[in-house]
């Protein structure tokens, strides 16, 4: 009896001991990362990017081992401090998503978001020169960064690649243009996929009465909007203070402004990256039923997918643009990229 009292304490031990390594959580940190890439930017941001990264639960544990690497993008007025629960109350929190994707058997990883928050409140993750050139910066600058002072698995397949709204727009353009860094995408309800043909003049009027850059941070999120996508698709850098040209001036549309807003709508240069899309392990776009602008445009470009036959996941679920990105994060894209990038190790 004593015998069997002392081994049912035993094994009640070291379930007990289980469960406490698998409740550890993860540890964050907060970096600067130099962007040879985005240094000279007409606007003045910083070239050397805070960087959020949150290091799994095991890594100063086990100093022999190395890690696959998911980058993260955030939308357009973020920031990784709201993604990485360091400001106010957000609607997600990557470090909570990790820890509980974790919890429930995701194959632990490296997660990496820069701050890609700029005096127009985001850069597109586009090169320009009003911004400097985020498209290098994210797959070469921060990826070398990351690979020189981390342990990881320092291979295309095992890093992933993934963006909500703007970031999920970065994800897509930044992944049909740098094949061959990144080996799995997925993006969350990414904004901008197609062209405005036709755009109302009425949308830039906002935009239009912003005389300096320090004006930016009081105007409304659609103004920011228009802006933002100026200083990342149609520089100027004759035209001080902002360095922009809007689409449309003096009520009249500018049709060479506006060929180059088209020129960066991942549909419209799609057919130029099929090689590219077909180079991934995998891809997921999807959207919420209920993101109106959005969605139509995940579907396009899922038919455009079809059209080539290059395979891809695809949903549209019962959200808007925020109200399930946590739950997403923990349900979908992290379990995602534990299958995808634990295949590479």
């Amino acid at each position: 009896m004593r015998k069997f009292l002392a081994t049912l304490i035993c094994s009640a031990f070291c379930v007990a001991l289980a469960s406490a390594a698998l409740a550890e959580d993860g540890v964050y940190e907060r970096v600067k990362v130099p962007g040879p890439s985005l240094a000279g930017n007409l606007s003045g941001d910083a070239s050397e990017r805070e960087v959020s990264i949150y290091l799994p639960a095991s890594y100063a544990k086990q100093p022999k081992r190395r890690y696959p690497v998911l980058y993260l993008l955030h939308g357009f007025t973020d920031n990784d401090a709201q993604w990485f629960g360091r400001a106010a109350k957000h609607f997600v929190h990557v470090p909570d998503a990790v820890d509980a994707a974790a919890k429930q058997g995701v194959p632990e990883m490296i997660v990496v978001m820069p701050n890609a928050f700029t005096r127009f409140a985001g850069s597109m993750y586009s090169s320009s020169a009003v911004n400097g050139d985020w498209e290098t910066f994210i797959a070469r600058d921060l990826v070398a960064h990351v690979d020189a002072k981390y342990r990881t698995l320092a291979r295309p397949e095992a890093r992933g690649l993934a963006g909500h709204s703007m970031g999920g727009y970065g994800t897509l353009r930044i992944g049909m243009k740098n094949p061959g860094v990144f080996g799995a995408l997925y993006a969350m309800s990414p904004c901008c996929l197609g062209p405005n043909l036709q755009p109302d003049a009425r949308m830039f009027e906002g935009a239009a009465k912003i005389k300096a850059v320090e004006e930016i941070a009081g105007a409304d999120f659609f103004t920011k909007a228009m802006l933002a996508s100026a200083a990342a698709w149609s520089p100027n850098p004759k035209k001080p203070p902002l360095y922009i040209d809007l689409p449309f001036a003096d009520g009249k549309v500018k049709p060479e402004i506006l060929a180059e807003w088209t020129a960066n709508a991942p549909i419209a240069f799609f057919h130029a990256y099929i090689p590219a899309l077909r180079s991934y392990r995998a891809l997921v776009i999807d959207s919420g039923d209920k993101d109106a602008f959005i969605a139509p445009t995940v579907v396009k470009m899922h038919e455009m997918l079809d059209e080539y036959g290059i395979a891809h996941g695809f949903e549209i679920y019962d959200g808007d643009h925020l109200n399930r990105i946590h739950e997403r994060l923990v349900s979908k894209v992290l379990p995602f990229f534990g299958k995808q990038l634990e295949a590479a190790r």
